[in-house]
């Protein structure tokens, strides 16, 4: 099987030193599963963990280890596995999951197989959190982890081969020692261009990783509809304020700037069944209220532009300029279009900039790791307001699961007062797909395991 995932050739990296794009988070799921992992239906499945408890009121996760090696005969221990989560949630990390791990009190070993992760505050949705690539119990060495897969011999180049790990703790052991060709996976990294043609060629199985920028790109091929797949994708895409002087000091401004962009067709004009947002949270998931909502989602689109234009008329400080961050891609190009043509309808000249350049405004676009209504808050404050951000901390430091929903609904009413995201749209994630994955399943991870694609593969 091949698989081409957008993005830069896969490597074995470590997450709290530098941050994955999807083939390197493939090949770190596939090589270095975690406790857990996530099955093709984006549920929780056992991984290096057999099994688990969580016990005193979800404040105690248990878990089990089972029998499993490093890929080159060393057995996996219980302080190992320790020493990596610990490193991986340790201050100075960048693992883009550690700030949403602080409930994390104390990662201990009972025994040679056990280990107990004790927390500070509740955290229900942890497991979601360790199934992530990201906090895979990985070594940075040829081997990696315990699997599901290992790198064949003679495959660490560019495009990894794959091949089924030997699993102990499986039945028929000896029917596992000789893996057939067919069960090994060919994982290149490549341009979404690249991954398409090779795709339209039948040269591949599957084309992961798609976005919004990548999408246009297959208006250009005849590939079938059928082998079209798009995620329910749950998380961010919207601008956030990066920059709060100047015009975008005044929350009247930042306003004004949410309200004129047509969000209807700004994603009809990149995929026509995209999904627009005006909210930071999709749905009240653990806050204590509904999500908050604008107060003028309530008028039409001429009535926002109306009211938009006269904010901006009355700015004392002559024209205004803003620059939009946004990556590269022709879905991009039409994003920053639109964009454009509402904000120059009010009387805002917008200036498009590198992903990583200076701006007042950058994109951001992310799946939501796991379903807390603070992940949603936490990640949309790029540069929130001091009432928003003191709100969002107070809710991760929640005592009680009751006292955490009323502060995240406290969170969501300062972050919509302050106004400083301006949401867009649901995460556009697509893949390509050949008829013989069975397996493959949209989810909302929006997260596709390698070794869960066939149905005769486990």
């Amino acid at each position: 099987m091949v698989v081409s995932a957008i993005g830069e050739p896969p490597r074995v990296a470590d997450p709290r030193r530098t941050l994955l794009d999807t083939p390197s988070r493939l090949l770190i799921d596939s090589t270095a599963q975690g406790l857990v992992r996530f099955d093709a239906a984006g549920q929780i499945e056992p991984g290096l963990a057999e099994r688990w408890i969580v016990i005193d009121g979800g404040m105690s996760y248990i878990f089990r280890l089972r029998e499993g090696d490093w890929g080159d005969g060393t057995p996996v221990t219980a302080d190992q596995v320790v020493a990596i989560l610990k490193r991986q949630i340790a201050p100075g990390s960048r693992n883009p999951l550690a700030p949403f791990l602080t409930a994390i009190d104390e990662i201990v070993v009972m025994t040679p197989q056990v280990i107990e992760v004790r927390l500070a505050r509740p955290r229900p949705d942890l497991l979601k959190l360790f199934a992530q690539p990201e906090l895979g119990l990985l070594r940075v060495t040829p081997t990696g982890g315990s699997g599901p897969f290992r790198v064949a011999p003679h495959g660490h180049g560019r495009a990894p081969l794959l091949r089924p790990a030997f699993d102990p703790n499986q039945a028929d052991p000896e029917d596992q020692r000789a893996t057939k060709p067919e069960e090994d996976v060919r994982l290149i990294g490549e341009r979404a261009a690249r991954a398409i043609a090779r795709f339209a060629n039948r040269d591949s199985d599957l084309v992961s990783g798609g976005s919004f920028a990548d999408w246009p790109l297959l208006a250009t091929t005849r590939i079938a509809p059928g082998n079209v797949r798009i995620d329910p994708a749950a998380g961010l895409f919207g601008l956030a304020i990066v920059r709060r002087d100047g015009f975008l000091a005044e929350v009247t401004n930042r306003e004004a700037v949410a309200e004129a962009i047509d969000r209807t067709a700004l994603t009809t004009a990149i995929a026509p069944a995209w999904d627009p947002a005006d909210r930071i949270l999709p749905d009240i998931l653990d806050s204590a209220a509904l999500p908050q909502v604008p107060a003028w989602t309530l008028l039409t689109q001429d009535e926002r532009r109306i009211a938009a234009r006269q904010k901006i008329a009355a700015w004392p400080e002559g024209p205004v300029t803003l620059r939009i961050a946004l990556p590269n891609g022709p879905g991009a190009t039409l994003l920053y279009a639109q964009i454009a043509g509402s904000l120059i309808a009010v009387g805002i000249t917008p200036q498009r900039v590198e992903a990583d350049a200076d701006a007042e405004l950058a994109l951001i676009d992310a799946v939501a790791p796991y379903d807390s209504a603070r992940w949603y808050l936490a990640t949309a404050c790029v540069l929130c307001g001091e009432t928003a951000q003191a709100a969002i901390d107070a809710a991760r430091e929640a005592p009680t699961l009751a006292e955490r929903a009323r502060r995240i609904a406290v969170a969501d009413a300062a972050m919509n007062a302050d106004v400083a995201f301006i949401p867009l749209a649901r995460p556009l994630r697509w893949s390509l797909v050949s008829a013989r994955l069975q397996q493959w399943q949209p989810n909302t991870r929006a997260w596709h395991p390698l070794n869960r694609l066939r149905a005769d593969t486990n």
